[in-house]
């Protein structure tokens, strides 16, 4: 059985925003606010949901992830609200 990937954005406790993707929302989010997430989250948590992709296959997770990191910070909340994503 082939696992299913979700993008998410989390907000920092400074208010930036981290995406990244994982299988299992509730582990990553337990692993960012106990400093064993991202290193970018690591010094700014804790950090809290702001919205999560469908279930999708891994590489599409990852480009959207790319893409979506690569947008200014203004812009991420407005592009994954266009994705349809669970905000």
């Amino acid at each position: 059985m082939q696992r299913r990937w979700r993008v998410y954005l989390v907000q920092c406790s400074d208010n930036s925003y981290y995406c990244g993707v994982t299988t299992d929302m509730d582990r990553r989010l337990k692993e960012h606010n106990c400093g064993k997430g991202a290193r970018y989250t690591k010094s700014r948590a804790p950090v809290k949901l702001v919205a999560q992709s469908q279930p999708m296959e891994k590489g599409k997770a990852l480009s959207l992830e790319a893409r979506i990191k690569k947008s200014r910070r203004e812009n991420k909340l407005e592009q994954v609200r266009d994705l349809g994503w669970q905000v």
